[in-house]
């Protein structure tokens, strides 16, 4: 079986994502994630730019690493000077890292408009830099930037530029997409020639300005390279870099090339998303591989394949990088969408049998008025539940009001009115009749305590429900404030997360729809410890 080491570089080109900040903690943390996926090379950064880089290289030589090198980023030594006189270049024999990549230009374009220097100095630079660092026993790779481009405008010296960083002792070099707008054909060929120019072992490094990163990666492999970049989640300055989460399992799975274990690769999902997390980045729910939605089935007729062959719309079972099937309900669902859920829930019903095409009615009929189930399970497990004739509510609602009153008072600096939310609350819980009231930090916030002084008089353990995000989508804009609107709700008892919805044109009946299906929902979950 082929190989193909996997070089990650989230720490550095990832790092420069918009909106992507990592703190010396959080780079620590995902060196060790990354180790564990069994990454062969992990780029920590740039000491030469910034002080968070360069005390990174001396905490992380505290790390014990099974499987990756951490590798130190720099460039070539700047015009006109000796690499061993260039402090950048010594910063990184400083670092304590045992493997440098530094980054040169490979395009006379480049070499002329942003290095202002000649075609022969530039190539003594990516020479010299490479055996003053070879002098040190480092690994060295070379990032030959703009390759792609500069080979399509002056290919002889782009080869050039291969075989200084070759003849030089490059133990690698990585042929860079750097501005991410080269086709497939146009990697391909260019890798070719490279490859054709020398014997040392090459690199690919693209970026995804034109959508194209994996694709280009894929084809670069299958040109000869052995050596892949890229990026958790595709994270990198413009559009991002390679996506890893696509192009390993891509490697592995389709394409029979080894790069991390079996064992590793089931990891992956679970790292995407705590590098996601770490980033202060939602986890994207489309992504390929490793999101949420990846392997979620919706229309009835998908589902109805999928039931009789596993890989009627799956192109690779989800468990394979720690992803799981989800099935989702919605209008265009199909009776077996309900049938296979409620089979999860432990509750049987069949595909043809008369609950299950009312419930399917049901929901078609719901989600005509605004409510939304695919990411909401909490609340469709609540309409399967109550269609069931023996369920018994834990509580039912009897009515409720929520005053809003804005007080007056005498104008000061800082404020000039007070604005008072109030909700009273009657649920009959058995045979007991519950009324409680409570003010709060606006009216949904008031309702919610008011409901759950009532419940947890009779239900002490639901205190430990906390509500952890509250979203409201606005469903037909043209009619303005009478729309119809859209409640999620999110909430979260330490080990568990659910969401539920609620739509109406009245934002509080909307909100109250989606907060009595949570508690309701964690209430049926725990009925063997609700009372203690």
């Amino acid at each position: 079986m082929a190989s193909v080491e996997i070089y990650d570089t989230t720490l550095r080109d990832g790092a420069q994502s918009e909106g992507i900040s990592f703190s010396l903690g959080d780079k620590i943390h995902i060196v060790e994630k990354l180790d564990e996926l069994g990454v062969r090379y992990i780029e920590g950064g740039w000491p030469g730019s910034n002080p968070k880089d360069a005390a990174f290289f001396k905490r992380v030589q505290k790390v014990k690493l099974r499987n990756a090198r951490i590798a130190v980023f720099g460039s070539t030594r700047r015009v006109g000077i000796k690499a061993e006189e260039d402090k950048n270049v010594i910063m990184l024999v400083d670092s304590g890292a045992s493997v440098a990549t530094i980054v040169a230009k490979a395009s006379a374009l480049q070499v002329k408009h942003v290095l202002n220097t000649t075609r022969e100095e530039n190539l003594n630079m990516i020479e010299n830099t490479i055996r003053y660092l070879k002098s040190k026993e480092m690994t060295v790779f070379l990032d030959a930037e703009h390759y792609f481009d500069g080979y399509k405008s002056d290919p002889e010296y782009a080869l050039q530029c291969v075989r200084a960083g070759a003849e030089a002792g490059a133990d690698c070099i990585v042929l860079c997409e750097t501005n991410g707008g080269a086709l497939p054909d146009e990697v391909e060929k260019a890798v070719k020639a490279a490859k054709k120019a020398t014997g040392t072992p090459l690199g690919i490094h693209t970026h995804n300005d034109a959508g194209l990163a994996v694709a280009n990666t894929l084809v670069a492999v299958k040109a000869g390279v052995t050596h892949v970049q890229g990026t958790i989640n595709g994270y990198g300055e413009r559009t991002g870099n390679a996506n890893l989460c696509s192009i390993i399992p891509s490697l592995k799975l389709k394409m029979n090339i080894e790069c991390i274990s079996d064992e590793q690769l089931a990891k992956l999902t679970e790292i995407s998303h705590f590098i996601s997390e770490l980033a202060n980045q939602a986890p994207a729910p489309f992504a390929p591989y490793v999101g949420s939605s990846a392997f979620s089935h919706k229309a009835g007729y998908h589902m109805d394949g999928m039931q009789k062959w596993p890989e009627a719309y799956q192109h690779i079972d989800p468990t394979r990088v720690g992803n799981q099937q989800r099935t989702v309900v919605s209008e265009l669902s199909g009776k077996r969408n309900i049938s296979f859920l409620a089979q999860e829930m432990g509750i049987k019903l069949e595909a043809r049998s008369p609950e299950t095409k009312d419930l399917l009615q049901k929901v078609k009929q719901l989600e005509s008025r605004g409510f939304q189930y695919e990411h909401a399970q909490a609340s469709f497990e609540m309409l399967v539940r109550r269609a069931t004739s023996d369920y018994v509510p834990p509580f039912e609602l009897v009515d409720y009001m929520v005053v809003v009153e804005s007080k007056r008072r005498q104008p000061t600096k800082t404020n000039t009115e007070d604005m008072l939310s109030e909700a009273m609350v009657k649920v009959k819980i058995g045979d007991e009749l519950f009324h409680t009231a409570a003010e709060g930090n606006g009216p949904v916030n008031a309702l919610d305590d008011a409901l759950r002084k009532a419940l947890l008089q009779y239900y002490p353990s639901l205190k430990v429900v906390k509500l952890v995000d509250y979203k409201v989508r606005i469903l037909e804009e043209s009619t303005g404030t009478e729309s119809q609107v859209r409640v999620l709700i999110e909430s979260s008892d330490g080990n568990e997360e659910w969401t539920t919805v609620g739509s109406s044109t009245n934002i509080i009946e909307a909100s109250w729809m989606a907060l009595a299906d949570s508690l309701e929902y964690w209430l049926n979950k725990n009925e063997k410890t609700i009372r203690s």
